[in-house]
């Protein structure tokens, strides 16, 4: 990311689809070439993994670090493949065109996937195609398949409430699970092989045609989950294999009792002992699939914020110091030059300051925290920006610009904003300003959400962070791609140096 440049944040799911979500099927092809015909280098999603309405269908409660979601496979893909028949796929869920119902999409999709696993079956055992793929996933794959069956037919109980044998994955009672459970196991595996098969495909596509993929890894996994339930020694559990601490940020200027997130924190001791193995594949995993890498919450590499698992508020936890220089330095021997972009924000201390610095990684600064209090010490107002780092008008945690400004900015900070850009803007154009403001800005890489793009207020918003209902619902419509504000951006790609 040492060229001029910029792109746009729009997570799968959003994607225009009459099957009720985003998928990697034609409208995924359709926008990568959209990005490059407005002279955009990337396009950047949330993570990939499976979702469930258990955790709010949040993409950062995932079961799995590895897994894909099935909700993303395409329906249309399908079809041209000869999995299933343009027949099975009429009665897609009706909705909003704007927005994702999830429990709907849940129940379609899972028929589709089954009817293409009832007529791929017989024909599995011989295809070489599944066989390498099993192989080359082999670390996570089965596991997560008996995780999934485990899970399904034990509904309500997270894994450590299952019987004692599979809870502690007693080895005769995974092999009576797998023999008795082949068909369900083998759907799973073969649900993951349509979804990476899809993937590869979209991928090589933008690669080819010159758009980067930046994905996004969460720092943290759930407790319920593949990973935890597979390798619990490296996560701080009790003998019950429930957490004896979570993770979380400390009390701030915004919460007076902080974040209690409650995922299981890392046992970077036993992590240390096989030299970061389990970190090493996820990374390694996630190369394979992106070009560039959103690491979420970097600074929980340097210290972290440990709270014990009794404490209903993160008021008592204690800082952690965290092995990231041993972690970082592994990853460059494995992988070279780190495609990370370290998400810094929050608490940012001295020690995340030298990480960052030392793997020479870009960090992250967010234009809408960059007009509040005094501007001369504040980290994100535009004439503090560095060359190396990614500037976003804002993220899918945030309100989108419109929303921000109405409800947000106060009048300090729309004073502060008009006073720096020496005119009076309004609800209506400061998308607009913010666009313009991200461009020339001497940060080598800008990102826009689509809904900054275009102006929509805060019904167009992915995520409000603590609530539980309403969120990462947002679709874009196919109007909003004729929306006239992409040909503002193409102009002011040109003009601020950063058509690629």
């Amino acid at each position: 990311m040492n060229i001029r440049s910029s792109g746009v944040l729009l997570h799968i799911t959003s994607l225009p689809s009459r099957f009720g979500i985003g998928d990697l099927g034609p409208a995924a092809y359709d926008f990568a070439d959209f990005l490059r015909s407005h002279g955009q280098l990337y396009w950047q999603f949330l993570p990939t993994t499976p979702t469930t309405g258990i955790m709010g269908n949040s993409p950062y409660a995932s079961w799995s670090a590895f897994a894909g979601n099935p909700l993303l496979i395409s329906p249309e893909m399908m079809v041209e493949d000869g999995i299933i028949t343009w027949e099975d796929v009429r009665d897609a869920p009706q909705g909003h065109a704007a927005h994702v119902n999830y429990g709907a999409v849940e129940i379609y999709k899972a028929h589709l996937l089954r009817a293409a696993y009832a007529r791929k079956k017989k024909s599995l055992s011989t295809c070489p195609r599944f066989s390498v793929f099993r192989e080359n996933h082999a670390h996570w794959l089965h596991d997560y398949a008996r995780f999934v069956t485990i899970m399904d037919e034990h509904p309500n109980m997270i894994w450590s409430q299952w019987p004692e044998p599979l809870k502690h994955r007693h080895d005769d009672a995974l092999l009576q699970w797998d023999a008795e459970h082949r068909d369900a196991i083998e759907y799973e595996e073969y649900v993951q092989y349509l979804f990476f098969s899809q993937w590869r495909r979209l991928r090589a596509y933008c690669n080819r045609n010159g758009l980067n993929l930046i994905g996004d890894i969460p720092i943290y996994v759930t407790h319920h989950s593949a990973d935890v339930w597979t390798s619990p020694h490296l996560f701080k559990l009790d003998s019950n294999g429930e957490p004896t601490h979570v993770g979380g940020v400390p009390p701030d200027y915004f919460s007076s009792t902080g974040q209690r997130w409650g995922n299981p924190v890392f046992n970077w001791d036993a992590m240390r002992q096989d030299n970061f193995e389990w970190w090493v594949r996820r990374m390694r995993h996630n190369i394979a699939l992106v070009d560039k890498i959103r690491l979420d919450h970097f600074r929980g590499f340097a210290g972290y914020w440990e709270i014990p698992a009794s404490e209903t508020t993160a008021i008592n936890g204690k800082w952690i110091d965290a092995p990231g220089m041993e972690l970082f330095r592994i990853f460059t021997l494995r992988f070279g030059v780190l495609p990370i972009i370290a998400e810094d924000l929050g608490v940012i201390t001295a020690d995340v300051r030298e990480l960052k610095q030392q793997f020479n990684l870009p960090g992250m600064k967010i234009l809408q925290f960059g007009f509040g209090g005094d501007l001369t010490r504040n980290p994100d107002t535009p004439f503090h920006h560095e060359h190396h780092c990614v500037l976003y008008t804002g993220t899918h945690d945030n309100s989108t610009v419109k929303g921000w400004y109405v409800t947000e900015a106060g009048d300090q900070g729309r004073n502060n904003l008009h006073e720096f850009v020496g005119q009076c803007t309004d609800m209506d154009n400061v998308h607009l300003t913010f666009m313009r403001l991200a461009m020339q800005s001497v940060a080598n890489t800008a990102i826009f959400p689509v809904q900054d793009i275009i102006g929509l207020d805060n019904s167009a918003r992915m995520n409000t962070p603590s609530t539980a209902n309403g969120n990462w619902e947002w679709r874009m419509t196919k109007e909003h791609l004729q929306h006239p504000m992409f040909t503002r951006l193409s102009q002011l790609t040109g003009l601020f140096g950063r058509w690629t």
